[in-house]
Order: structure tokens, then sequence, then C-alpha cells
């Protein structure tokens, strides 16, 4: 079965109408440069402050470091990754196995608002980046009695991977992470789960989580 990835709350974000003409914003912002309407605090941190949630949001950059990590991996490569991304406004996105994602940040940024602004992203009619129109609780109910676990510091201490996959590729299993710099799930996130897991003593950033569950994985099943 594969692993099913979904990093949440992620701070991608088209900058809010509410902050277009503070200065910090209108400094980048072109209608005809998409990496321009990204929300990005390295560049709107003095526009943001008054903003709801401002330590989750404007963080493009950590997405972009989780998805070079996953869709590089060999569990990626061996097609048995299913990567999922949702918003801090509740967009989800599903992310085919093929996509190359572009090393360039810039880049990277522009295709994230062209998604939010155009719409999917195909190649050749095949969608390479895709929304999906629901709720997250919605994508964990397509898989059959899936095992969810949520990764966070906070979480019961894991002392062997094996304690999250055993030795049979037997069920499916949904690994949820926090897609933001600092702060919690929200209530709605803890609610998917009581399966609250820490992988560390220390507290790590969102792509060092991801790595090491996808390495875990890899171990248990001898995807190499």
């Amino acid at each position: 079965m594969p692993l099913i990835i979904i990093l949440v709350e992620c701070g991608i974000e088209l900058i809010p109408k509410e902050i277009r003409n503070h200065s910090a914003v209108r400094k980048n912002f072109s209608t005809q440069l998409y990496s321009s309407q990204l929300l990005d605090t390295a560049l709107h941190h003095t526009a943001m402050r008054n903003l709801k949630n401002p330590e989750k949001r404007g963080r493009p950059d950590i997405a972009h470091l989780c998805l070079l990590n996953a869709l590089g991996s060999p569990l990626n490569k061996s097609g048995k990754l299913k990567l999922y991304i949702h918003t801090i406004n509740n967009k989800i996105y599903r992310f085919n196995p093929e996509i190359k994602i572009a090393r360039n940040y810039n880049r990277f940024k522009g295709l994230m608002a062209k998604i939010l602004i155009d719409g999917d992203v195909n190649l050749n009619g095949i969608p390479l980046i895709s929304e999906f129109k629901g709720e997250l609780q919605e994508i964990i109910d397509k898989f059959k009695s899936p095992r969810i676990f949520l990764f966070s510091s906070r979480g019961k201490l894991i002392q062997n991977y094996k304690e999250l996959f055993g030795d049979e590729e037997s069920e499916e299993i949904v690994a949820i992470i926090g897609g933001f710099q600092k702060s919690e799930f929200s209530d709605y996130i803890k609610h998917l789960s009581k399966n609250i897991i820490s992988i560390s003593k220390y507290s790590l950033d969102a792509w060092v989580v991801i790595s090491k569950i996808i390495n875990f994985y890899e171990l248990s099943y001898s995807v190499i």
C-alpha cells in the first residue's frame, strides 16, 4: 500500500487584499508576475503584522523544501507515495508523482500563485497538480480503514520506526505533517486523529520530518 502524506496548513496564499496597498507589498507586486503575488514573510513581514495567524502564513518555502524531499525520494519514484498539500485557506492539492518541482524558489512561488489564480496544472492533458474540491476528512474517507498519524513534537515519542510501520505492507497509512513555521495544529486538524506521534526528542523542521517519515517507511518495506 502507498504512504499517504498530507502537509497541512501550509502558508501558501495570494497576498490578501487588505494589505496590498502596504508599501512592503507595492514594492514588489505586479499583476504580470505570478511569483510577486504570493504572500511571503521574507518580503511582506511588516505588512503581515495585523493579519490573523501570521505565524502560519507567508511561508511557501516550507512547502517547497518538503515537496523537493518527498518527490525526490525512492518511495515516490517507486510509485508508493501519495502526496497532498493543504493550505491555510483550506485549499487542497494532489501532486502527480511524475511532476518535477522547480528547484528555484521564485519559480516555485510563481507555480503556486498560478495554481491559486488559474487552477490545475496539466501537461499534454495529464494533471500534474490538481485541486481536490472537498475537505481533508473526505480524502481520508477514500481509504479503507487507514491508520492516521499526526506528527508533532508534543506527541508520544516513538523509539523505533517499526512502532509506526510493521513488517507487512498490508494497510494504508496517512501521515499528517504541519507545513507551518510554528504554532500548533488547529482543532479541525487535531480531530482527524488521536494518534499524535513525535519522531525525535528535538523539535524538527517540517522538511526534516517528512524525510524521516519517508525513510522509516522505506526501511520498513525495503524500498531502495
